[in-house]
């Protein structure tokens, strides 16, 4: 936990005399921003492809004190950004010690907060909360309560001897807990009907209705939701009262271009094993050749993470390698892809038409990827040593359990590899393993453009043999 740091005001007395002044959420970030903006600052540090689309929108909303709701796909990035939002509020803000919805000690809000600064005035004391503390969030999902977002009688105080008339009786929920905050509410459309009516009462109306009791509460917040499209404007399961509350609806996407979607699996994937360039761009354009698949479910669509846990697969199959044959520095070929068609299969939902074929779809898609990415390295360069390696009955034999050094020494020094790693971004003193993720993704393009025949042995290794037999 971030430690408070010492000098800040410990009153209301000391506070007013420091020259503190009470701001809503939404002018808090509105000032903040716009001093980030004259800075130059980075203003949403980790969101990737978004800088000439999404984040300019998202910047007018937050200008013009709106709430917000971001329509997109699963695994747009649409939690992430919501949460970057913090980093847009002071560091560290006063709070009335002791008070559970964060009021502030110039703008208390409940009656016991009113009661304690009309006792103690400027001696009110204040406790200093750090802006990570200032974000609720809350996957909507149809059990969620009313209990559970604005809050509920608490039997204990009743027990106690309060009344049901006393606000003091009522334990708050999530939403005036995160009062001088910014409160999410994820795949908004699931959440119930009459839960959208009470969230409404609090955004427009600044009161709770609890068990009879409506209690006054002019919360200071940011709200911000989530939604898949497919869910917002088909199924109708936003009330039209609470759509109307949001002063910016905002459509996340997946990334733009190629050059993105690699700048993401660079950030996000925790490799425990270094994957080259090239074989990180083969699961870069699988991710988009997957999702522009019309065997593929546009409405649910493919996340982001389909390419970031590809990464990390071949990374891990690079690994194990490794762990069993002794390597000492494993790297991923582009051998090591072939696994991620069957362990990432349950991220993809597939149209209805293609049952029992997914495997054979995302397999196809793959060698499409790995030969564009061989296409865009090395065409037009002289391979011609990689063919003449299995002219005439020669065959080079690779697999993710063959080692670097057993590849390379089945190809020996071949026309053309040095160029071939220079291409692939591995010339400048390449390791052995690199060297071998080069030779592979050269065999396997060459394959792939149908100048080289490979069979696949019972034990998962790959043969690459001449192309004239293959063609039978």
């Amino acid at each position: 936990m971030t430690k408070t740091p010492e000098g800040l005001p410990k009153t209301l007395g000391e506070l007013r005399a420091a020259g503190y002044t009470y701001r809503t959420v939404k002018a808090e970030l509105r000032e903040n921003l716009l001093a980030r903006m004259r800075s130059g600052e980075p203003r949403f540090p980790g969101i990737v492809g978004y800088d000439d689309t999404v984040l300019p929108e998202v910047e007018r909303a937050l200008l013009a004190g709106h709430d917000m709701v971001l329509l997109g796909e699963r695994g747009q990035g649409k939690t992430r950004l919501i949460r970057t939002l913090i980093e847009l509020l002071d560091e560290w803000t006063p709070v009335i010690a002791g008070s559970e919805l964060n009021e502030h000690p110039m703008h208390p809000i409940s009656p016991a907060s009113v009661r304690l600064a009309e006792e103690f005035g400027d001696s009110l004391r204040v406790h200093w909360v750090h802006r990570s503390q200032r974000y609720g969030e809350k996957l909507a999902t149809p059990d969620t309560s009313v209990g559970d977002l604005i809050g509920d009688v608490d039997p204990i105080r009743i027990a106690q001897g309060r009344t049901l008339g006393d606000p003091e009786t009522i334990h708050f929920g999530l939403v005036p807990r995160t009062n001088r905050g910014v409160f999410a509410v994820n795949e908004l459309p699931d959440l119930a009907e009459r839960i959208q009516v009470s969230l409404l009462n609090v955004l427009e109306e600044r009161d709770v209705q609890i068990r009879g009791y409506q209690l006054r509460l002019p919360l200071d917040l940011l709200l911000v939701a989530s939604a898949n499209p497919e869910d917002y404007t088909n199924r109708g399961r936003i009330i039209t009262p609470l759509k109307d509350r949001f002063g910016a609806e905002i459509r996340t996407h997946y990334p733009v271009d190629l050059d993105l979607e690699l700048d993401l699996i660079r950030q996000e994937a925790e490799l425990v094993a270094p994957v080259p360039e090239h074989v990180l761009e083969v699961l870069a354009r699988f991710a988009r050749n997957v999702r522009e698949s019309p065997s593929v479910d546009q409405r649910s669509g493919v996340s982001a993470r389909f390419a970031i846990a590809a990464a990390e697969t071949v990374a891990a199959s690079a690994l194990r390698r490794a762990g069993l044959l002794g390597e000492d520095e494993p790297v991923a070929r582009i051998g090591d892809t072939v696994s991620v068609t069957s362990t990432l299969r349950g991220k993809v939902e597939f149209e209805s038409g293609e049952e029992g074929r997914e495997a054979e779809i995302l397999a196809h898609l793959l060698r499409a990827a790995t030969a564009e990415t061989f296409r865009a390295h090395l065409a037009g360069l002289d391979l011609s040593g990689f063919t003449a390696l299995v002219a005439e009955g020669g065959v080079v034999e690779t697999g993710d359990l063959v080692p670097a050094d057993e590849l390379l020494r089945q190809v020996g020094t071949v026309p053309g590899l040095a160029k071939a790693l220079e291409r692939l971004g591995l010339g400048d003193g390449p390791t052995r393993g690199e060297a071998a993720a080069g030779v592979e993704f050269v065999l396997e393009g060459l394959h792939l453009t149908r100048r080289l025949a490979k069979d696949l042995t019972d034990d998962g290794r790959a043969r690459y043999r001449g192309a004239e037999r293959g063609r039978g």
